[in-house]
């Protein structure tokens, strides 16, 4: 998009329209009943060109109302861009607090050279992302969310990082439409929701999202992040909108459920901390948390219920008892794998081909 860097004023089109004519700027002010200082003023930009100045200058010089107020409004428009470009300048340190590169690279930032002459550009890009108008904005938005924090790892620890993930999803369950959130109608979609464990990923996806935009809860998929180490998130846009966030960063089927149904947990369990935003990683060792316990123990509830569970000690490590189990548990094999690995039943290295990958695309913006 062209973008000079030179701003011209409706007076230079005053100008232009007094030499054709060959009147002075006292003339002019004669005509259009204001003082010299005014009409000086007016043409250098100094005072704003008026819906009365554009009348009397559609009266005196010619041209419509409207084309003088565009040259004006044009006028400021530049004018205020330029001073908007000039502050930028003086914010380009705190770019280093987000990975502009890989925000290019998921397309949430125009990639282009990171150089002295793109970033003030960059800072509004930044600043329009995160929906602010200053870094002091952004710090009290975003910066001061991590006191609400719950962090499953302790090395949760970029905000910059973590902050332009959630907002990601931010934008898009924006674009999501449904009625208020209803714990009922969440329990009864997450019922049908274990049920399309067994489906792929293409086939499963919209459906879920379906279910879960009627019972008033967001769903967003977003890829990760680097310095971020969260794959998933539960939290409250608002009193009445929950959100459940996960990225695609090795999502074998049975973490993608487990990262589910965990933040699930969070929204049914822990819904009375509305300010609080809980970052889960599924790779943790564990936590002391009482609230990362719960869900943990809610999400292996849901996907394999305790009276079932206790028969997986008894299970050989085959793939014919594991594929007979998932048929009697109604859930997919790789769910079971993972439970077994989990719990010490099985080697990590066997039969992860029961496993299925996800790698849909998913919107960033």
């Amino acid at each position: 998009m062209f973008a000079p860097d030179w701003v011209s004023p409706p007076g230079d089109t005053i100008l232009d329209l007094l030499e054709e004519r060959g009147w002075t700027q006292l003339q002019l002010a004669d005509r259009l009943g204001f003082s010299l200082k005014h009409v000086n003023q007016l043409i250098k930009g100094k005072v704003p060109l008026s819906e009365d100045a554009a009348v009397r200058l559609h009266t005196v010089l010619g041209g419509s109302v409207g084309f003088w107020l565009k040259r004006e409004a044009h006028y400021r428009e530049r004018i205020a861009l330029q001073d908007a470009a000039e502050r930028n300048a003086t914010m380009v340190s705190w770019l280093d607090r987000f990975p502009i590169k890989e925000l290019m690279a998921v397309g949430v930032l125009d990639k282009r050279r990171l150089d002295a002459k793109s970033k003030p550009a960059l800072v509004g890009e930044m600043l329009s992302f995160f929906g602010v108008a200053s870094p002091q904005q952004w710090e009290r938005q975003y910066g001061e969310m991590q006191l609400a924090f719950r962090r499953s790892r302790q090395d949760q620890a970029d905000v910059g990082a973590i902050s332009a993930w959630l907002r990601m999803g931010e934008r898009l369950a924006e674009r999501q439409e449904g009625p208020r959130y209803d714990e009922a109608r969440f329990r009864a979609a997450l019922d049908g929701i274990r049920a399309l464990t067994l489906q792929s990923s293409g086939d499963f996806l919209e459906a879920m999202q379906r279910l879960l935009q009627d019972a008033g809860v967001a769903f967003v998929l977003v890829p990760a992040l680097p310095r971020t180490h969260v794959s998933g998130v539960a939290r409250w846009l608002s009193p009445s909108r929950p959100l459940i966030q996960l990225s695609l960063y090795g999502k074998t089927n049975d973490k993608f459920w487990f990262s589910f149904f965990h933040e699930a947990a969070h929204l049914l369990l822990h819904g009375q901390q509305k300010s609080t935003v809980f970052l889960d990683d599924p790779t943790k060792s564990g936590s002391n948390s009482r609230e990362e316990r719960e869900a943990d123990a809610f999400a292996c509830d849901a996907l394999i219920p305790p009276a079932l569970a206790r028969e997986l000690p008894n299970i050989a490590g085959t793939r014919a008892a594991v594929r007979a189990f998932a048929k009697r548990a109604g859930i997919h094999p790789g769910i079971v794998v993972g439970r077994m690995q989990h719990d010490g039943l099985l080697d990590l290295a066997w039969l992860n081909d029961l496993k299925v990958s996800f790698r849909w695309e998913a919107g960033t913006d």
